[in-house]
């Protein structure tokens, strides 16, 4: 099974440091990492065995199930298949000497040992430290992409560096994430009182848990904070009359996506699978309130880029909601579409409009203050998985999608016409992100190949729409008051 990339976000040039710290743990401290991996793995055990029990419970009250099972069924059709594969490699015979052997001094016949690199004549490059150290240092010209990797045994949130200078594309470092990655936001609010502004990746998962990770530090084990309840919230069961449920602070299931607000810089809003929508006060660490707005699972949300305060979000249960986060629950908007809602997203360039994309292949153009759309594009085959405008390039939509392809639109005039169409050879393509320095160079992840960073300038039908265009720089920090910039955001209970 090859990697997966199911999530992509962009760092700005800029915000990392240029030697990023090495984590360097005291004995103590891997000691009580262990102890707590320890106990929280111990918590997962007795909640699967008392899961398990009320299966078995389920099961006697149903013979045929085990009586099946006494049968003796035969050995399922994909168990031969991995056996015929590894018989092949003669795994059994691994340990049994081949028939033919050579002695020692044979097998190392001309193997000659050098003192220093210097001495060994096919070693071209000497010093090698001196370019690990140049790949270590984050130049100001760099920017860095994170992508959520996926693969059988293991996860990781990999921090890539990307030179178009110098086109040049590699893996920083990696960190080892707890559970499948979902979304990732950049966000670089530090909550600890007067700190520097820092470099952070939220990460949401599989779990009910939002883990936020310090990207300028290599070979962290542990978040530098996580945004939820410590224990994993149990299954619904059925409880005595009278009974308390424990209270949970936070989701109960996974985190589809994440928003953070850029204006009002402690806020960030997560999006789940238990189909609500929490605004989390990233100083406090705990919830400022929660959305009940859908009726099933909150898969998109976007904070506008310029009002700090309005927030839209998307659902499995066909719906956008618009809020006024100063009161949510009295101020609020819906707009109802023809499938579920797959991503959301703002024009920078007209800021009263948004798109909206679904899992029939539809774009939907809005205006927040009417219910009708402004057009309607039928721009895929199958659900649109990736929505991104040019960060710079008013009327340049880049979409991904499921289909396998990534298509290349010019909506100026609120007139869609398609540039150019492609198959990315990724397989389906989960996710899609426009760097913000440059604004026709577009990372992609899917169901193979990695991570694919594409300059859609070469094709010479982009260059001739976009080539002349002007760019805009829609700089949020020059909408907004230094006070409103700064300031806490009040979020109503």
């Amino acid at each position: 099974m090859s990697a997966q990339i199911t999530c992509v976000g962009w760092v700005g040039r800029g915000f990392a440091k240029e030697t990023p710290e090495k984590v360097e743990l005291s004995q103590e401290e891997l000691q009580r990492i262990i102890t707590e991996a320890k106990e929280e793995l111990g918590e997962l055990a007795a909640q699967e065995e008392e899961d398990d029990d009320d299966e078995g419970i389920a099961c006697e009250d149903n013979p045929d199930i085990n009586a099946a099972d006494d049968a003796g069924l035969p050995k399922d059709e994909d168990e031969k298949e991995e056996d015929d594969e590894l018989a092949e490699y003669g795994l059994d015979r691994y340990d049994e000497e081949d028939a033919v052997t050579t002695s020692l001094g044979d097998s190392l016949a001309g193997l000659t040992v050098f003192s220093s690199n210097e001495e060994d004549p096919y070693i071209t490059l000497k010093d090698t430290d001196q370019y690990e150290r140049e790949d270590f240092q984050i130049k100001p010209s760099d920017n860095l992409i994170l992508t959520g990797r996926a693969e059988k045994d293991c996860c990781n949130l990999e921090i890539h560096v990307y030179n178009s200078e110098e086109d040049s594309l590699y893996v920083h470092h990696d960190i080892l994430l707890p559970a499948y990655p979902l979304c990732v936001e950049w966000l670089n609010f530090d909550p600890s009182p007067g700190e520097q502004p820092g470099n952070y990746a939220a990460v949401g998962n599989m779990t009910h848990k939002i883990d936020v990770w310090d990207l300028d530090v290599v070979d962290c084990l542990e978040p530098v904070f996580s945004l939820g309840s410590k224990k994993a919230p149990k299954k619904k069961k059925k409880t005595k009359k009278g009974a308390a449920a424990e209270p949970v602070e936070g989701h109960t299931d996974a985190v589809l996506d994440l928003s953070w607000n850029k204006l009002i810089r402690n806020v960030l809003a997560s999006g789940s699978a238990d189909d609500t929508v929490i605004l989390w006060d990233l100083t406090q660490g705990k919830p400022a309130t929660t959305l009940h707005r859908h009726t099933d699972k909150v898969q998109t949300l976007s904070f506008h880029p310029f009002e700090a305060q309005t927030l839209i979000s998307g659902s499995f249960d066909k719906t956008a909601v618009l809020y006024d986060c100063r009161s949510p629950d009295n101020s609020n908007r819906t707009w109802r579409f023809s499938g579920q809602v797959e991503r959301l997203t703002w024009d920078h360039f007209s800021p009263y409009n948004f798109l909206a994309s679904t899992e029939d292949g539809f774009i939907y153009c809005l205006d927040a203050r009417s219910d009708k759309p402004i057009f309607t594009l039928k721009a895929h085959d199958e659900e649109v998985s990736g929505l991104n405008l040019s960060s710079q390039i008013k009327g340049c939509l880049v979409t991904s999608s499921a289909d396998k392809h990534v298509k290349i639109w010019d909506i100026l005039g609120n007139k869609p016409n398609l540039v150019h169409a492609r198959d990315m050879k990724m397989g389906v393509l989960f996710c899609a992100s426009c760097c913000p320095d440059m604004p026709f160079v577009y990372a992609f992840g899917g169901q193979r190949e990695g991570l694919r960073v594409w300059d859609i300038s070469d094709v010479a039908a982009v260059a001739e729409v976009f080539g002349s265009r002007e760019r805009l720089v829609a700089n949020t920090g020059s909408q907004a008051s230094t006070s409103a910039a700064t300031a806490e955001m009040e979020v109503s209970e």
